[in-house]
């Protein structure tokens, strides 16, 4: 029998602690709709008690009707007070929510230190809390703070504090690894000790100052651990809590525990890149699982042979936590590589066909001078698609001109471009908050009337990284450029000695890949895929 684990989600509380992030009431509504249909079972919404933004969140949840429990946070009574009479108590008892998390000190040093109260004071803040929740019909967790260094430290008391978390009802006892210090071995110790020792039901809370917060989750769920505590994509404060999108497929695929059913599993990587759009925080490449290197290829070797059977160079199908295999294209690529990407494009190519050493020698051309196609597949599409006659020139760029004006200490850019659409002459101009900007906005004005869908794209990064630095200011750049629309999201690359035309060269690119994979419909002056292009000359 496989045994469960529930999985207890608490981005929009401990996440957001992490430095750079910030999230509005609205921001919180959609992550927490989007954990819901993950199928998390416990949503942490935050302190009731603490700020605004927290109370309009629980005010407004409620009207979602989610599936997964929503949690409020809080700490313990206050020292030589009553539990009724606790303001923060209070105010999670009237926000409506079923579950709560109470944080309390389990570490001798912090009750003498940071509370400056008697450890027995302590044991009975910790009791009159959870009992008041108790009292008031809730599910309580109670999060024993510093648990594991309090272990260490004095096993007694720390033991002492979960007992009395017990005896007043706790229907989870949550062990909080709070500084990240601790070992996978001292953490599989610790639990099974614990678990020797008490009978409610155990949590684990780690964090990752150590880069060991998913290690010891896993220990302590092999040790007896049923709920797990973490943020998607690890967000979290210093160097983050444990990461649920490296935690849950590990657990699930590869220790044969039940997490999440496994159509949910496979909204995961969806999951991770929503939470990190809605953050505003560039998702690492080479994230376990989710990450868009996750199950990316470069060597040539490994290419040919996962073109056999993908069991070779990957450790589970990519499909399984919806993220999906890609072949990157560069200098250091064989002919396996171009063939497996082209192939992906359904376009028809092999090892004997004469195009593909064209095209291998045409990349490798171009990455010499600066192109760097592995971080911008639109672009590398793009490439693949004209050399196989695939795109046709429907859309022209004839020229642009930037200007840009300083007046009275506010800089001005104004960007006019010159367009042959269809064979209609389009000539335009539009202002932004820089030269790019306004090329795009340009590029926008011109192009809508006869693309209304390119007004659902916007760019969503845009990273410029200079190379031949000895060369200082005449030295060539690379522009790469992040564009997202409602379904997907894509990159283009530019490369010039002139900032400018290497962010024009990427921005027509990213239109030209929106515009080649529109559906019919949507482009009123196009009667068919293959009349829709943009060729910059």
């Amino acid at each position: 029998m496989t045994t469960s684990i529930s999985i207890f989600d608490t981005t929009l509380r401990d996440g957001t602690q992490g430095e750079g992030i910030s999230l509005s009431a609205d921001d919180k509504l959609k992550i927490a709709q989007k954990l819901d249909a993950l199928g998390v079972h416990y949503i942490e919404g935050g302190n009731p008690g603490s700020n605004n933004k927290d109370i309009e969140f629980f005010q407004r949840v409620k009207g979602l009707n989610l599936q997964a429990k929503i949690t409020a946070f809080g700490s313990t009574r206050r020292k030589f007070s009553l539990a009724e009479q606790d303001a923060s108590l209070l105010r999670i008892a009237e926000s409506g929510v079923p579950a709560a998390t109470l944080v309390g000190k389990s570490w001798d040093f912090h009750v003498h230190t940071a509370l400056q109260t008697t450890l027995e004071e302590n044991l009975a803040m910790v009791y009159d809390s959870i009992a008041f929740l108790k009292q008031r019909g809730m599910e309580a967790m109670f999060d024993s703070e510093h648990f594991f260094d309090g272990y260490k430290n004095n096993p007694d008391y720390a033991l002492a504090v979960l007992r009395k978390a017990q005896e007043a009802g706790a229907d989870w006892l949550v062990l909080c690894d709070t500084n990240g210090g601790t070992l996978p071995g001292e953490i599989h110790e610790i639990v099974s000790r614990v678990r020797q020792e008490l009978s409610a039901p155990i949590g684990i809370h780690t964090h990752n100052d150590c880069e060991l917060a998913v290690a010891n989750t896993l220990a302590a769920v092999q040790a007896g651990a049923r709920q797990v505590q973490g943020t998607i994509n690890g967000y979290g404060e210093r160097c983050g809590n444990a990461n649920l999108c490296s935690i849950i497929p590990n657990l699930q695929l590869k220790m044969n525990y039940d997490c999440l059913s496994d159509d949910k599993l496979k909204a995961l990587t969806g999951t991770a890149r929503y939470v990190s759009e809605i953050a505003n925080v560039s998702m690492p490449v080479g994230q376990a699982y989710v990450g868009n290197a996750a199950f990316a290829h470069k060597g040539g070797i490994h290419v040919s042979a996962i073109m056999k059977d993908s069991k070779t160079y990957e450790h589970i199908q990519p499909e399984l936590v919806g993220n999906k295999q890609r072949i990157l294209v560069s200098e250091l690529a064989g002919q396996s590589n171009i063939i497996s990407k082209a192939q992906e494009l359904g376009l028809d190519i092999n090892a004997n066909n004469e195009k593909t050493k064209e095209i291998m020698d045409h990349i490798k051309d171009l990455e010499h001078k600066g192109y760097q196609f592995e971080g911008a597949d639109a672009s590398l599409e793009l490439l693949l698609r004209e050399a196989f006659g695939e795109t046709k020139e429907t859309i022209k760029v004839d020229s642009f001109k930037m200007l840009v004006e300083s007046s009275k200490g506010n800089m001005m850019s104004e960007a006019i471009v010159k367009l042959n659409v269809d064979g209609h002459p389009v000539y335009t101009a539009a202002e932004g908050n820089g030269p790019v900007n306004a090329l795009d906005n340009a590029l926008r004005k011109a192009l809508i009337p006869y693309y209304p869908k390119l007004e659902e794209i916007h760019l969503s990064d845009y990273k410029v990284r200079v190379f031949d630095e000895k060369d200082a200011t005449a030295a060539k750049v690379r522009v790469l450029i992040e564009s997202t629309n409602s379904e997907s999201t894509w990159s283009t690359v530019g490369v010039s000695s002139n900032v400018i035309e290497a962010s024009w060269e990427a921005l027509v690119d990213s239109l030209r890949y929106a515009l080649l994979s529109m559906p019919k419909s949507s482009a009123a002056p196009a009667d068919s895929l293959e009349r829709i292009g943009l060729v910059n000359h």
